[in-house]
């Protein structure tokens, strides 16, 4: 089975070197990277393309004008340009954990979607994990100093989520509650995701269209969601959230009403 990292990226390149460099000591090395760029800028390309010249990983880098959030779009032309099977999603502010890749190759199963989730750190620590060395075992090497400041402070958000948990029958336990896709820890087959056409491109801020979207459709086709939480671990760096828009929820609001589980705004643009 070939694999692909898909990275939604934009302009942040020094977090952007970093989770490539946990990305080239994954404990699983067979699989290939797509950089989905939305229209990151001249000084981002240049330093991209000098990492890249120096990393052992296999990278592509898609990249279209910016014009505002495109993600889906992007993720699209990134969809595309994947040679693989399976696909593997992570957003370019998360820095996966030393086992991310190979928990979700081991995890993959054929009519299955894979949902993780990610810790959510707190200023302090997003400021370390920037310096480190050592970015896919950091929680590993940081998690008393994490834990700490989680429960006495209230710095941090999903630390439990950091914990990797291999016993068979506690991950069972953990993971049966039914929960939605987020689109910066997902995977699936790339069947899957061209039989419903894509990413929903008239999505045009964040949320709802790279997850709930893809949720609701790929279940309409009968693709089932298993939870991969306490695996495939993830760190995701502080920063503001992104403004909500209410036109997202219509145009969900929209997909749901009609059922429309291929959507015609994807990959092949579709008559109306």
């Amino acid at each position: 089975m070939k694999v692909s990292v898909i990275i939604s990226y934009y302009n942040k390149y020094q977090v952007l070197f970093l989770l490539l460099k946990a990305l080239e000591n994954q404990s699983f090395k067979d699989f290939d990277v797509i950089i989905a760029d939305d229209g990151s800028n001249d000084e981002s390309s240049k330093n991209i393309n000098q990492y890249l010249s120096l990393s052992p990983l296999k990278v592509t880098r898609v990249w279209h004008e910016d014009k505002g959030f495109r993600k889906n779009k992007i993720l699209n032309q990134a969809v595309l340009a994947s040679k693989a099977d399976y696909l593997i999603f992570i957003d370019g502010d998360c820095i996966p954990q030393k086992f991310f890749v190979e928990d979700h190759v081991q995890n993959a199963e054929l009519g299955y979607a894979l949902n993780g989730r990610r810790v959510d750190l707190c200023p302090k620590m997003s400021s370390l994990l920037l310096n480190t060395k050592s970015p896919e075992i950091f929680f590993d090497q940081n998690k008393i100093n994490i834990l700490t400041r989680y429960l006495f402070l209230s710095s941090g958000k999903n630390i439990e989520k950091g914990f990797r948990i291999t016993c068979q029958k506690l991950k069972s336990y953990l993971n049966k509650k039914t929960k939605g896709l987020v689109g910066c820890n997902m995977s699936f087959f790339k069947q899957d995701i061209l039989d419903i056409n894509g990413f929903d491109e008239r999505y045009e801020a964040a949320g709802v269209g790279e997850d709930s979207d893809i949720d609701f459709r790929l279940r309409g086709i009968g693709v089932k969601i298993k939870n991969i939480f306490y695996q495939a671990n993830q760190l995701h760096i502080y920063h503001k959230e992104l403004p909500r828009e209410k036109i997202n929820d219509d145009i969900f609001n929209s997909v749901i009403q009609a059922k429309a589980y291929r959507t015609p705004f994807g990959i092949e643009k579709e008559p109306q």
